[in-house]
Parts: C-alpha cells; sequence; structure tokens
C-alpha cells in the first residue's frame, strides 16, 4: 500500500468531528462544519497541488488492495446513522441551547453530506447487491434516497443539457437552482420509476415502485426519530437532511455551471466528455471527498472506482478546491465575476468553434 492511499483517511476527520461536537457540545458543535468549510479550504489554498494524478492502474491493485478502499466506503453509511443517533441521544442528555443545536444540525448535516450522500453517490455506480444497498442506506438519513434512480439513470444521461435538472444554467443564482434542481430531480425520479414499471407491465401504485418505497422509508426514519427523541429530534433529523441534501445541491451547482453539450445534425446532444464538468485538483478536497472532484474523469466513465479517477487537463478547471467554490457560490456576484469570464471562455472554445 502507498503512503498517499492514507490520505482517504482524512475523509474520516469529518465524521469524528461531528462526534467530539455531539459529545463536548458548547463551542464545539460547529466542529464538523468550521473544519469543512473553515479549515478545508485553508488547506486546500496552501497545500501544493499534485503534478500529476495519482490513479491506480487496475492490474497493479491486489484484490487486499482493493478491499482496502472499498471498506473506507462501506463504513461511512453505517457512520452517517450512528452519529444521527447519537447526536440524538446527547442532545436528549444535555439538552443544549438553542445555539448549539443549531450547530449540531450544520455539523450533522455536513456529514451526512460528505460520507452520506457523496459515499453513496460513488457506491451507487457499483453492479454489486452489497455496495448498492449501502448506496441506499447512505441516503436515507439525509431524506434522498430518490437521488439514487435520478443520478444514475437521469443526471448521468441528460448532464450540461436543458434536460438535466442538476445542471446549473449559465447566470442561475444557487438559490434559484437549489429550487429547480430539487422538485427537478424528485419529478425525473418519480418519471424515470414511472416508465420502467410502464416497460415491465406492473403497476405504478405498488410496492414494485422503488420510488414509493423509499417514500416509505424516510417516512419510517423520520417516524424512529420522532419515537425516540420526541419533537426536537425530528425537527433535528429533518434539519440535518436539509443541510445535507442542499450541501449535494451546492456540489451539482458548481460542477456543471454554465456547460452545455452542443446538438448533433440528427438532434441527438454530443457524448459526454470530460469538458462537460468542472473540475478542481487540490489534493486536500480530493482525499476528504473520495476523489469526487476529479468529476470529469468520473462522468467520462462513470463506473470507475474513485481511487482509480485521474485528472484531466483537459477539463476546465475551478480556481478553488470544492469547498472554497461551494462558500464563492453562496455570494452569486461574487461568484459570477469569477467564473463567467471563464464559462465565456469555454463556450468560445467548445460551442462556438
Amino acid at each position: 500500500m502507498k503512503r498517499n492511499d492514507l490520505a482517504y483517511l482524512a475523509a474520516y476527520s469529518l465524521p469524528l468531528t461531528g462526534f467530539l461536537a455531539a459529545y463536548m457540545q458548547g463551542v464545539y458543535v460547529f466542529s464538523a462544519f468550521l473544519l469543512a468549510f473553515g479549515i478545508i479550504p485553508v488547506l486546500d489554498a496552501v497545500w501544493p497541488r499534485p503534478h500529476v494524478s495519482r490513479a491506480h492502474a487496475a492490474e497493479s491493485v491486489s484484490r487486499l488492495h482493493h478491499r482496502y478502499f472499498d471498506l473506507l466506503l462501506y463504513l461511512c453509511p453505517v457512520l452517517s446513522l450512528l452519529l444521527v443517533a447519537y447526536t440524538q441521544w446527547q442532545i436528549r442528555l444535555q439538552e443544549p441551547a438553542t445555539w448549539e443545536y443549531i450547530g449540531l444540525i450544520l455539523s450533522t448535516g455536513t456529514v451526512l453530506g460528505a460520507i452520506g450522500i457523496n459515499v453513496a453517490h460513488e457506491l451507487g455506480h457499483r453492479k454489486a447487491p452489497l455496495p448498492r444497498f449501502l448506496a441506499k442506506v447512505g441516503l436515507l438519513p439525509a431524506l434522498y434516497q430518490h437521488f439514487y434512480i435520478e443520478h444514475n439513470q437521469g443526471h448521468h444521461r441528460h448532464v450540461s443539457t436543458p434536460l438535466d435538472p442538476a445542471t446549473a444554467r449559465f447566470g442561475e443564482p444557487l438559490y434559484a437552482f437549489w429550487a429547480r434542481s430539487v422538485v427537478g430531480q424528485y419529478a425525473s425520479a418519480w418519471q424515470i420509476e414511472k416508465k420502467k414499471l410502464q416497460s415491465r407491465g406492473l403497476p405504478i401504485f405498488s410496492f414494485y415502485n422503488e420510488y414509493l418505497r423509499f417514500m416509505l422509508f424516510q417516512l419510517a426514519y423520520l417516524a424512529v426519530n420522532a419515537y425516540f427523541f420526541g419533537l426536537i429530534g425530528l425537527i433535528f433529523a429533518l434539519f440535518s437532511a436539509v443541510v445535507a441534501f442542499l450541501l449535494l445541491e451546492t456540489i451539482n451547482y458548481i460542477e456543471h455551471y454554465g456547460l452545455e453539450r452542443k446538438k448533433n445534425e440528427n438532434g441527438r446532444y454530443e457524448r459526454v466528455q470530460p469538458h462537460h464538468s468542472w473540475n478542481s485538483h487540490h489534493r486536500i478536497g480530493r482525499a476528504v471527498l473520495f476523489e469526487l472532484t476529479l468529476h470529469s474523469d468520473h462522468h467520462h466513465l462513470a463506473s470507475k472506482k474513485y481511487q482509480m479517477l485521474e485528472h484531466r487537463e483537459v477539463a476546465p478547471q475551478l480556481p478553488y478546491g470544492y469547498p472554497a467554490s461551494m462558500l464563492l457560490a453562496l455570494l452569486p456576484p461574487l461568484w459570477f465575476k469569477q467564473m463567467n469570464p471563464k464559462v465565456a471562455e469555454w463556450r468560445r472554445k467548445y460551442l462556438y468553434e
């Protein structure tokens, strides 16, 4: 095992600070949130970027080595559920002040986004039953299980086209994108599942409908939180999930902002290429997010495992790492000032050449 392979253990710093926030409370309630959006952006800015991508050749990685990379992911959905339960229990024991409660929601939501939805995104592309099951588990506390349907069967097909609700349009503010993407992905997932059942001759309103099953599982999850932890527990579960999926949508926003695929003469869109996603080659963000930031290579071949992803020079590059870019997107005038000239240059190169 190479030393760089151990860098992915940095991803566990987020759940660890989440547990710390729940146990210590006081000023520590913001620990995971401040790590993600305070410390990591600074480290990304000062840490030298790798000269080349460090991707493993599949034939050079032993089976044991593969298991190490997989195990790092498999633990994350379990940690997500444990963190919610532990934080709920500590809230019940310690009765935090309102500002502490808000801090715990922010920290827990950050973890659910980073090792919950993000890891579920990676596992959802696998073929084996176990990772697919764990992908659904990881999405449960974020109340975003429909993502499993829409992302794999919708987003990857329609990315960087007007048909994709998860692709941000040029000049679209983040907050408008949140509303359009959240609603649009629910609607898209429903249509995908509906068409699938109709093609198989199965009833739509039945247990065959995975979309409806996901909704039932999520209602059951909320009911369990309400039963064991009361109204405070229900509110905590709801708002932690909102923080988590808004973090996901913010990532969606920065990953494809303003990028478009051209239509061919037959009216179909060109194949997805590495230049249809914004990349970030910042070392810390890459490790903490399991290479999510090498997004162009992921879209080029979605089945490629995270440790195999490579940095694509041809892809447009974000000026900052993911966490810093997410913060910048929260301020639309600054985001537009920084990114719109880059999008204009990209369009001259790829749309109008």
